[in-house]
């Protein structure tokens, strides 16, 4: 089965394989330390309220035999070390059958926590991360050679995601098509970056190079991912090299860095010769019947499966990040298809005094990742995914966003909820909670290089109004009641 095996790919599948693990790492280290607050039994959205609504059939997991923050908490940190094995190399030491299963549990436990993580849990990178991890399974170990075929669907799920991307900013917003996005777009992204200030002060011209140089790495780039190498492998290296500068300009937890991996696995052992030491391999094992059987089955699927999102990418009315079915597998993606104009960001604050009056003294709670305080740098987070940061910056575009959970977060605030003030950067009432909080809108623009030097601060930031006005824990329950 001389068409089957790919062995030029060692180096790209091993990259894929510890990356894709080193991914699942971090998500599952970012679901244990965040989901009590979030999802858990006494969180904003709690799982058991979520599940009562919901059939196995419509969204699979194993928490529809049984929650508890407990078992949560076991199933996170149990995928977080399996995930840590796998980056160690553990599956390179056990039969194909035993590394193969270990992927399938990983994909398993993740999916089961997407599909209860609901709001928290709705974005595309999660969709690409079940979709990645279950191609790992069937990319084999070091006892048999990289099945081309599983390689291949790499590259279709590539495709898939970059075309997709550019498709969705072609028929959008009317800046991509003159240009001038990043006018825009480094200022109001969901959570700017360290360099992010130093990018937004990029010349005009050389942003608008930027969309251009965006278009044809998503637009035309995805289409030499199929020709012959070494073209392919060039075409992997652009996705590689747009995608480093996207991770240099913003927070975007693990979309880029999956994409990267995606890209390194067009890359065969030759190209990567020119630039790194490869070993040689002498030879392979001859590869198992059972295992070349299931990875044509596998290929056969996913190819009936790529209607779907074929006939989203060809729509008029694409949709960005759906999935088709509820295992997350053969998605459609894509981002960004609008930038907006104008950043706002929704600020909380609580006060300790007994009653409000115009001289009331509030005091602001400081987030991890999204802006706040003008004089702080941002900071870089991804691929670590700060979930109640990302929603914040969806609930300050429209309080649509900020339901239900916004209520929630508020009255846990009042609580001084341990959970949630650890999704915090500060907590201004460490000894007592407060007596009221609200929510107000302001409008943030980057400042200049001389307000910069002059103000030491980062940010420039004008009050627009209330968001949610002052409330009291009595108040809540009174409503909620």
């Amino acid at each position: 089965m001389g068409w089957f095996s790919g062995p030029e790919y060692w180096l790209g599948r091993l990259i894929l394989e510890r990356g894709i693990a080193a991914v699942y790492l971090i998500a599952f280290i970012a679901a244990a330390r965040q989901f009590r607050a979030l999802i858990g039994e006494h969180g904003m959205l709690p799982v058991p309220q979520f599940l009562a609504r919901v059939t196995f059939r419509e969204l699979p997991s194993i928490f529809h035999c049984r929650y508890s923050d407990r078992l949560f908490a076991a199933v996170a940190w149990f995928g977080a070390a399996l995930s840590a094995a796998i980056v160690a190399g553990v599956t390179g030491l056990v039969p194909l059958w035993a590394a193969m299963l270990m992927w399938l549990v990983l994909w398993v436990l993740y999916l089961s926590i997407v599909n209860v993580g609901q709001t928290w849990y709705s974005f595309g990178w999660e969709s690409l991360l079940c979709e990645t991890g279950f191609l790992a399974i069937f990319l084999g170990n070091d006892r048999v050679a990289p099945p081309l075929l599983a390689m291949w669907l790499a590259r279709l799920l590539l495709f898939r995601l970059e075309f997709g991307a550019g498709l969705i900013k072609l028929r959008g917003d009317r800046c991509w098509r003159n240009l001038t996005c990043l006018y825009y777009h480094h200022e109001t992204q969901p959570m700017p970056g360290p360099l992010s200030w130093f990018f937004h002060h990029l010349p005009k011209p050389l942003h608008r190079v930027e969309v251009a140089g965006n278009h044809f790495a998503q637009l035309v780039v995805p289409f030499a991912l199929f020709a012959p190498q070494p073209v392919a492998s060039v075409a992997g290296a652009i996705v590689v090299i747009t995608q480093l500068w996207l991770v240099a300009s913003g927070n975007f937890a693990w979309l880029n860095w999956l994409t990267i991996l995606l890209g390194c696995s067009v890359i065969d052992d030759s190209s990567w010769a020119t630039v790194l030491p490869v070993r040689e391999h002498a030879g392979w094992p001859a590869t198992p019947l059972w295992f070349a059987v299931l990875v044509i089955v596998f290929a056969a699927v996913s190819v009936f499966l790529s209607y779907w999102p074929v006939r989203n990418m060809i729509s008029r009315r694409q949709r960005m990040n759906m999935s088709f079915n509820p295992f997350h597998l053969i998605n459609t993606y894509g981002a960004f298809g609008s930038i907006g104009r104008v950043r706002r960001e929704v600020v909380i604050e609580g006060t300790d005094e007994p009653t409000i009056t115009e001289q009331t003294v509030w005091k602001e709670y400081e987030f991890k990742g999204k802006p706040g305080s003008v004089r702080r740098l941002p900071r870089q987070w991804a691929p670590y995914h700060l979930r109640l940061d990302w929603l914040m910056w969806f609930a300050a575009i429209s309080p649509h966003y900020a339901y239900p959970w916004l209520r929630g977060l508020l009255v846990r605030l009042l609580q001084n909820d341990p959970p949630t003030l650890r999704l915090l950067r500060r907590n201004p009432f460490p000894d007592s909670p407060p007596t009221f909080v609200r929510a107000q809108l302001y409008r943030y623009r980057f400042t200049t290089a001389r307000e910069l030097v002059r103000e030491r601060a980062w940010w420039h930031r004008t009050l627009e109004g209330t968001y949610v006005p002052p409330v009291a824990l009595e108040k809540v329950h009174r409503a909620t009641a």
